[in-house]
């Protein structure tokens, strides 16, 4: 069995080659230029140079299906990745499996996992197809010996024509290697409890992240620290989830945590039914006396 890959997003490239080492050879096609790449079994990576476009990139690919002698394609589920499989699957005329966390190989067919109803359910079905994109948190990063050889293509032009690339100011957040994740939730109450929560954050040595409303709806936090299912996708050693309710969008992001510990008024939240620990009462009460004990 040969594999497909893209992603444009070193981790989720790991973590994918990681997840399918022993399992058949592949390819890794990205953007990226870490040479840290090498170290995971493919049989090349093939770095693709030049604008980013989505149909450059999914000719390109498409292309490489055909002449390469690939059984099944993987891409990543981000931005860019979604655009690339979307495009992939019209011009190939293949069915896509979109967001799976999780997949297994049979004789002819595949088994596959991924949310469903807003994340209120896993959906696990096998068929046939050969296009899927994945969620970060596949598999552990785990590397290898060996070193794999890069090979450069050119994105074809596109019917897009890219003026200008502007990076963000803000410089984005990793949350998905983070061991510790201070999140919070609408039941912060106001944009300047942040300051009153990051001692928390510095005392676990952690990383701050929050709910939806938090981060898209009154912005007091970047979207590149929102977890859920329309945000980052974490599995981190601790989660400690202050004063958010537990909707199942938030849930879906954060169930991969080992230890999660839960903080808000309501003893009826349901993020208590995901949580280890947890601790009915007021947040700004409660994180000073958690602070003064680490």
């Amino acid at each position: 069995m040969k594999f497909l890959i893209f992603s444009d997003i070193e981790d989720s490239a790991k973590q994918v080659m990681s997840f399918l080492k022993g399992k058949g050879d592949f390819v890794l096609y990205t953007t990226e230029k870490g040479e840290s790449l090498t170290k995971y079994g493919a049989q090349k990576i093939v770095l693709l140079t030049g604008k980013p476009e989505v149909k450059g990139i999914s000719s390109l690919l498409s292309d490489e299906f055909s002449s390469g002698g690939y059984d099944l394609v993987m891409i990543a589920s981000t931005v860019l990745g979604r655009d690339v499989a979307s495009l992939f699957s019209g011009q190939k005329s293949i069915e896509v499996i979109p967001e799976i966390f999780d997949i297994k190989f049979n004789s002819g067919t595949v088994t596959t996992k991924r949310y469903g109803l807003g994340g209120k359910a896993v959906i696990e079905e096998e068929s046939k197809s050969k296009l899927f994109t994945f969620l970060s948190g596949l598999s552990d990063d785990v590397p290898g010996d060996g070193s794999s050889p890069i090979e450069t293509k050119n994105i074809p032009e596109g019917v897009v024509k890219i003026l200008a690339i502007e990076q963000k100011k803000a410089k984005e957040v990793n949350l998905e290697k983070a061991n510790i994740i201070v999140a919070v939730g609408r039941g912060l109450g106001k944009i300047e409890g942040i300051q009153q929560i990051e001692p928390l954050v510095k005392a676990v040595r952690g990383e701050l992240a929050g709910s939806r409303p938090v981060c898209l709806d009154y912005h007091w936090l970047s979207e590149d620290r929102q977890v859920g299912y329309s945000g980052r996708t974490v599995k981190p050693k601790a989660y400690v989830a202050l004063g958010i309710s537990g909707q199942i969008q938030h849930i879906a992001g954060m169930r991969g945590s080992k230890v999660v510990v839960a903080v808000n008024k309501d003893k009826n939240a349901p993020i208590f039914q995901e949580a280890d620990y947890g601790i009915v009462g007021d947040l700004y009460q409660i994180v000073p006396k958690i602070v003064s004990y680490l």
